[in-house]
């Protein structure tokens, strides 16, 4: 295996592994502080993330390639260069985030409470606002030592500082809320003031593994820089233009999300007060952009795993100008991205109540939300990919611009629709703004690189096909297993979700091996074992 394929590998475990814990941890962290409570945790990470993508979205990569090129021509001292400014940069610019943050907390939960029928009041949510900006502290700097690592080769690093940050977060959250409100007695509020503050104690851990890997790796460095050849005369202006050049887009494709939910956040209490529903409002709000929102992005992680895999062969066929070969790379790309992603979402729509129940609790309300809302994980995973090309072909500018068009729509069409149709409305809101964004994207592929694929239509349509017979399977058999007897406790539905699911993988996986698309599609070690079972 290449260097620069075991570094993607490495990087790509270590993160998926990462985003692994950051969803399965809110499922006992919502029995501990419970459904009345966990929409206080919503609005403070929401802020948070947004001036986290700001800080340091993009950095690691956009000095990963800074140091990887000027190290590639000999220039050594220009990554160090780097690496030296960039520690007071990120200091300051972590210190002015956590500032501006604490500062526009109370502006922040003045807008997204304004009657007294709600759950919350201003106080409290200016209050976990400010206790999660700690973080902003330390990661901004963190994000720059593990870019320096990468343009040296080292992924290790990276991968296993973000996966330590990641798990000691989550035992000081869980941990933490535990004490706080298990056994000291108090109050769910507390507990979620220390939750939020577990980033900050998270990022400390990721930064001793940093610093680990720094005191091992600084001889090969020093060695490196006394090896160092000029390459012309350097400014930091120019270092940081150049620095500037890679990452913004990166950020943009980072805040697609959670622009999207600042939007809900600003806007949907409001709506929802105006049509006398605020006393449900947060606790709706909560189900739409955390609960139910964790699990719709669960096939776009794995989507997005498979497919983005394919994109720096995508940009290599482009640099080469090969472009018949750039043709098939992408159409494999959104074949392997829909054939994952379609059936999951719709697994997950029709199976709805039950997945909310074994992770949550059983709610009408919250299952509803979660069926809605499931299909969207489609249009997200299609978004990734499409910036990720965009990206690859060095079209970066408009990612920005489709991003951009499609949260205006968004904030123009949420609020009526809310007030039409509640939180399906927020939904749709989004839906349409993610739908607007991605056919400008494709429109820009396809005008740059005259792409367009009958072969991906035909295999779409197989794809839907597929997952409409195992949707009707799968519904088949829950209604027979709810015909049996209802699922009163999570262990019940556990078990009816088990059953559907091994219902649902086996019709759609016997139907693709039978017909030969998932060979087609995932390559010859999944050929070579289909081949055993007698798939050809």
């Amino acid at each position: 295996m290449s260097s620069l394929m075991k570094g993607t590998a490495i990087l790509t475990i270590g993160l998926f592994l990462s985003k692994v814990l950051g969803l399965i941890y809110l499922f006992p962290f919502y029995s501990i502080v419970g459904k009345e409570n966990i929409g206080l945790y919503q609005y403070a990470y929401i802020p948070y993330n947004i001036m986290l993508s700001v800080a340091i979205s993009g950095l690691p990569l956009a000095v990963s390639k800074f140091v990887s090129k000027y190290n590639s021509l000999g220039d050594y001292e220009a990554g160090r260069r780097l690496f030296k400014s960039g520690v007071l940069v990120m200091v300051v610019t972590g210190l002015i985030s956590f500032i501006i943050l604490n500062l526009m907390a109370t502006p922040i939960a003045s807008v997204v409470i304004n009657d007294k029928e709600q759950i919350y009041n201003v106080e409290q949510i200016a209050s976990v606002i400010r206790w999660v900006s700690f973080a902003l502290l330390v990661v901004p700097f963190m994000s720059l030592v593990r870019g320096y690592f990468q343009g040296h080769d080292h992924y290790m690093p990276t991968s296993v500082s973000q996966l330590v940050e990641q798990i000691v977060r989550i035992i000081v959250l869980l941990g933490g809320s535990f004490i706080v409100v298990v056994l000291l007695k108090g109050t769910p509020e507390t507990a979620i003031k220390f939750a939020v503050f577990a980033a900050f104690v998270g990022a400390l851990g990721g930064l001793v593994v940093l610093y680990y890997y720094w005191r091992k790796l600084k001889p090969e460095f020093n060695h490196l820089l006394v090896t160092s050849v000029p390459t012309g005369d350097l400014s930091t202006k120019n270092i940081y233009k150049e620095i500037l050049q890679y990452s913004i887009p990166i950020v943009f494709v980072g805040l697609s999300n959670p622009l999207f939910q600042l939007v809900d956040m600003l806007t949907f209490n409001s709506a929802m007060n105006e049509i006398g529903l605020a006393k449900v409002t947060d606790t709706y709000l909560s189900m739409l952009n955390l609960l139910t929102h964790k699990i719709v992005i669960i096939p776009v992680m794995l989507a997005t795993g498979f497919s983005m895999a394919l994109i720096p062969t995508i940009t290599k066929y482009y640099t080469l100008g090969d472009f018949n070969g750039l043709k098939v790379a992408m159409n494999k790309t959104y074949q392997v991205l829909l054939f994952i992603t379609i059936p999951a979402s719709i697994g997950i729509m029709i199976l709805a109540p039950d997945v909310y129940h074994v992770l949550y609790e059983q709610d009408e309300m919250g299952a509803l939300v979660l069926a809605h809302y499931a299909p969207a994980a489609i249009l997200f995973a299609l978004f990734s990919v499409t910036a990720a090309i965009l990206q690859g072909i060095d079209y970066q500018k408009w990612i920005i611009f489709s991003l951009l068009t499609g949260l205006l729509i968004k904030l123009v069409l949420n609020e009526p629709l809310i007030k039409l149709l509640e939180v399906d409305g927020a939904i749709l809101a989004t839906v349409i703004g993610y739908i607007v964004t991605i056919v400008i994207n494709i429109l820009v592929i396809h005008r740059v690189l005259q792409y367009r694929s009958k072969l991906v239509f035909r295999r779409v349509l197989l794809i839907c096909i597929l997952t409409i017979v195992m949707a009707i399977s799968v519904l088949l058999v829950n209604k027979g297993l709810y015909l049996i007897a209802e699922p009163t406790n999570k262990m019940i539905a556990l078990v009816y979700l088990f059953i559907c699911i091994v219902v649902g993988a086996a019709v759609y996986g016997y139907a693709s091996f039978r017909l030969g698309l998932a060979q087609k599609l995932l390559g010859e070690r999944i050929s070579k074992i289909a081949g055993k079972f007698g798939f050809k």
